[in-house]
């Protein structure tokens, strides 16, 4: 029934087979049906030795380790070799089936689609984001994976035979009972169960608990850095005081929100942060932020520059800086390019002792999707680039002719570009050098996740001159690799995980630059 090939050769036909059963999943809160599977497999290294039979409890109630002869249609459900609909469940004695030793990467898993698998190696948790909502966990062979417009050397085809995504055995939505909570990187051994499909892919339903090992623990502060000056870059992920438009529906996930950012932003200890995402609302939420952050560090430790040409979008770029460690050398400046939806902020610091100047521009570039209508240079170029790529080079050289008169200029922020996208290289090219790519290693250098793709998308680059002061760098691990779950929204989210720290405090991790500038 399963044939060598990608769908039934029987599909339509009334069949009646024999095998042991592999994973009981009968509950209708479960997928509504059981695995069987052939205890006398063919020499056809192409065909499956097992089924899915949609039959749920009330067909006949099985059990694993079952043997059982099962009448039905065979039929492909949405890419998915099943018994459907199952007329006929007999239990005609016991059987066992031993799981089917399988290693990543794969050469294609339809050959063992409804087979029990288990995985003899240890695979890598790489991504989470459905965790709550669908019980979902990505894992992967040889460590996480990379998106491969971020680092030379990355192939998308190996990154998606490296990948398995484990299910939780049912079609819940925002189940009561969640697998562990792993941050990415973690590592899952003993990894044992039936390999299902839907959703347009494989997934494997799990016959035994999973062992997840902590490989990956939160780091409590951000990895300490040299020098004499600290910055750091850190998107809010909209943080907003008005409720119910970008950011927090509710005065309680506000709250909640606020106390997260707190959390990272007074472990962060920066001595100028610049802000992307917060409201477009002159000084409202970034004042409120800078008020609840100096509640809990001192009163007057940060201040916030007004941004003197915000935009027209909802959301703007901020800074906030320490009055006791830097002084503003001027007046703060913006770009009123009309390339820039999210005009850049500009402002000269010196340390309050006096020395060398240097100059952060604060961007938050073009995001990568809602593609344009009709095609034309920004639309998706098939390229692993996103949408609107044209439109942030074009920023990206706008950002050149701005640091050509500023003093020891730093351009950090949200670039919304992979490490090796075209803005990058625009900016490198232009005779500025990525800081992280510098002093941060390749295994740790990413503060996005995105479909289980780790990259960088929050960036430092500075000029010939400040580099030579740039002594250190690193990338505070609290949210890529942290499942939303833990965030701040109380919808979907189960009671009892919130807590008032750092972790999952944005979808961005920060990015923390040492500064040893010349002076007093």
């Amino acid at each position: 029934m399963q044939g060598s090939g990608d769908a039934t050769p029987l599909a339509g036909q009334t069949v009646r087979v024999e095998g042991v059963v592999t994973g009981d999943f009968q509950r209708g809160d479960q997928l509504s049906g059981f695995f069987l599977q052939d205890p006398r497999p063919d020499a056809d290294p192409k065909t499956s030795e097992g089924l899915f039979a949609f039959a749920r409890d009330t067909v006949k109630d099985v059990r694993p380790g079952d043997r059982v002869l099962v009448t039905g249609r065979a039929t492909e459900f949405n890419g998915w070799t099943e018994l459907s609909p199952v007329t006929a469940v007999d239990v005609c004695g016991t059987g066992q089936i031993a799981a089917l030793p399988y290693l990543l990467p794969s050469d294609g898993l339809e050959p063992v689609e409804n087979m029990l698998l288990t995985f003899p190696q240890p695979l890598t948790v790489t991504e989470h984001y459905n965790l709550g909502r669908f019980g979902e966990v990505t894992v992967s062979s040889g460590g996480r994976l990379f998106q491969p417009t971020d680092r030379r050397g990355v192939d998308a085809d190996l990154n998606r035979r490296r990948s398995l995504l484990i299910d939780d055995g049912s079609n819940r939505q925002n189940p009561e009972t969640l697998p562990p909570i792993v941050r990415t990187g973690d590592l899952a051994t003993g990894v044992t169960g039936v390999l299902g499909y839907g959703f347009d892919t494989y997934r494997l339903q799990p016959t035994k608990p999973i062992a997840y090992h902590d490989a990956n623990p939160r780091p409590s502060r951000p990895f300490p850095v040299i020098g004499n000056v600290k910055v750091a870059s850190f998107n809010t992920l909209n943080w907003f005081t008005t409720l119910g438009s970008r950011g927090a529906g509710t005065e309680e996930e506000q709250r909640r929100q606020l106390a997260k950012l707190v959390a990272a932003l007074k472990g962060l200890d920066a001595d100028a942060v610049a802000l992307m995402e917060v409201e477009n609302n002159g000084q409202t939420a970034l004042r409120a932020l800078v008020d609840a952050v100096n509640a809990e560090v001192g009163a007057g430790t940060y201040a916030a520059l007004r941004h003197p040409y915000p935009g027209t979008d909802a959301i703007q770029v901020g800074l906030i800086y320490k009055p006791g460690r830097l002084t503003p050398v001027g007046e703060a400046r913006a770009s009123e390019d009309p390339v820039f939806s999210r005009p850049p902020l500009i402002q000269t610091f010196r340390r309050a002792a006096g020395g060398q100047p240097f100059t952060m521009i604060v961007n938050h570039l073009k995001s990568k999707g809602s593609c344009p209508d009709g095609g034309g240079p920004d639309a998706d170029q098939g390229d692993g680039q996103g949408c609107w790529n044209a439109t942030r080079v074009q920023q990206a050289r706008a950002l050149l002719g701005l640091v050509a008169d500023l003093p020891n200029p730093m351009v950090l922020g949200d670039l919304n570009a992979y490490g090796e996208e075209d803005p990058i290289d625009t900016l490198e090219d232009g005779g500025l050098t990525s800081v992280t790519k510098r002093f941060v290693p390749a295994p740790l250098r990413y503060s996005y996740l995105f479909e289980g793709l780790a990259g960088e998308l929050d960036h430092a680059l500075v000029g010939r001159q400040l580099l030579k002061r740039v002594t250190s760098a690193t990338i505070w691990h609290i949210n890529a690799d942290e499942p939303r779950v833990l965030d701040y929204n109380t919808e979907f989210n189960p009671p009892g995980l919130y807590r008032p720290d750092a972790y999952r405090s944005s979808d961005h991790d920060p990015v923390v630059i040492g500064l040893t500038l010349p002076g007093r």
